[in-house]
């Protein structure tokens, strides 16, 4: 049986290509890119891998976080997206230290202090659970 060309539902949607690929711990990543071979658009728009958000794991982590910080609030009404500094869930540096050592203890992996990459990871509930992700050990 010979594959089709298109499964686009809808003329109207630009074609898509969708690429998963294995990762360490046997976690598959999903990149879902638009079509570039006939727009000039710049290709280094592109998105970059991530993890597909995972709520289980997002429910969990929610769990940790309100746990280590003795919050008043339910781990589920932690919206995944919003910010865990400032107008979001509202925490400091010394709140992101205690987060980051139970992270730590619970899912094998160091997230240390004078990594460039913490202000990116400790953005959301959701780009904190994407990290670990990729980086569990357990």
């Amino acid at each position: 049986m010979a594959p089709s060309q298109d499964h686009r539902p809808s003329a109207d949607l630009p074609p898509i290509h969708a690429f998963a690929r294995l990762a360490a711990g046997n976690r598959i990543l999903l990149s879902i890119v638009p079509d570039m071979s006939n727009n000039a658009a710049d290709a280094s728009a592109l998105p970059v891998d991530t993890p597909l958000p995972n709520a289980a794991l997002e429910r969990e982590v929610a769990g940790l976080i309100v746990g280590a910080l003795n919050l008043d609030i339910a781990p589920d009404d932690i919206d995944p997206v919003a910010p865990l500094f400032g107008d979001g869930l509202g925490l400091d540096s010394i709140d992101i230290l205690e987060v980051a050592l139970v992270v730590s203890k619970s899912y094998g992996f160091q997230l240390r202090s004078d990594d460039s990459n913490n202000t990116r990871i400790f953005q959301s509930l959701r780009s904190l659970c994407e990290h670990i992700q990729l980086n569990r050990v357990t």
